[in-house]
């Protein structure tokens, strides 16, 4: 149900794990091990957290759930776009183009300047059309969220 939030919030280069499946209890488990703060729309989720270390998203929207998240955790100053990998949401590695040039086809290396590589999956992420895209939706979401604000 918070599937976009997640995405958006790796982007935006938060660490962001996301379950499309898990029991309640499962969820509770792992936020407490590892010390996370839990995003639920889930009522009865956050009645059995105890209020604690956990946040109700109220908008089905992602765009203000992003806000909504972004003002109730006061992360705006922690916002590192596009230094995690969208898969595994590790943090990624620079790389050299000479390093890219053996993992990527010759047509990307021709068009892309930078690169960046996942040390735990191997994805290579360069600035295509998709960066394209995630940039001019980033740009409106700040512009929006700072016209409301």
């Amino acid at each position: 149900m918070l599937g976009k939030l997640a995405k958006w919030l790796k982007i935006l280069g938060f660490d962001t794990l996301y379950f499309s499946k898990a029991d309640d209890e499962e969820l509770l488990k792992l936020a407490k091990q590892q010390r996370r703060f839990l995003l639920t729309r889930d009522h009865s989720l956050l009645n059995k957290l105890g209020h604690r270390r956990a946040l109700l998203i109220e908008s089905e929207d992602w765009r203000l759930q992003v806000r909504q998240v972004m003002q109730a955790l006061d992360l705006w100053s922690k916002v590192n776009p596009f230094s995690r990998c969208l898969y595994c949401n590790v943090r990624l590695k620079k790389l050299s183009r000479e390093n890219a040039r053996n993992l990527i086809s010759p047509f990307i290396l021709e068009k892309a300047r930078r690169f960046a590589f996942c040390p735990c999956c191997d994805r290579v992420f360069w600035q295509g059309t998709h960066f394209q895209a995630m940039e001019k939706e980033l740009t409106f979401l700040f512009n929006s969220l700072r016209k409301e604000d």
